[in-house]
């Protein structure tokens, strides 16, 4: 009961301090970079997710902005975001893909929301700034 209390009024804490200083902790940023580190489920898929969606808007706004246009280009995306995906969790941080569904259920997260977030950050500053 006292190990519970105790960790209980850790996360207060750290909760608090996150709204006091307004950023993340040193440990999860270090902790998405370490191949040792113990992930859930859904803690790896939120990891994944976000990256790919940071991954559509810096892609989607370069490629407006070079004036790309095409199909090709959009495919290009497609498979640079998944092999970066790909990358990030076999190479970097090393997990057993089977512990987490498998390839498929990894590669896919966050990949429809972010050909959605790539598409309208490529369409809007491609019209806005050739039209």
């Amino acid at each position: 009961m006292e190990q519970r209390k105790s960790t209980k009024l850790n996360f207060q804490q750290e909760s608090q301090l996150l709204h006091h200083n307004n950023h993340i902790p040193a440990s999860h940023i270090t902790k998405l970079l370490d191949p040792d580190a113990s992930w859930d489920k859904d803690q790896l898929a939120d990891v994944l997710h976000w990256i790919r969606q940071a991954l559509a808007l810096i892609f989607g706004l370069i490629w407006g902005v070079v004036p790309l246009v095409g199909g090709i280009w959009f495919l290009l995306f497609v498979v640079l975001s998944t092999g970066i995906i790909y990358a990030y969790y076999a190479i970097v941080l090393k997990v057993d893909e089977e512990d987490f569904g498998g390839h498929v259920a990894l590669l896919q997260e966050g990949l429809f929301a972010s050909v959605s977030l790539f598409l309208l950050a490529w369409i809007l500053v491609y019209s806005l700034g050739h039209f």
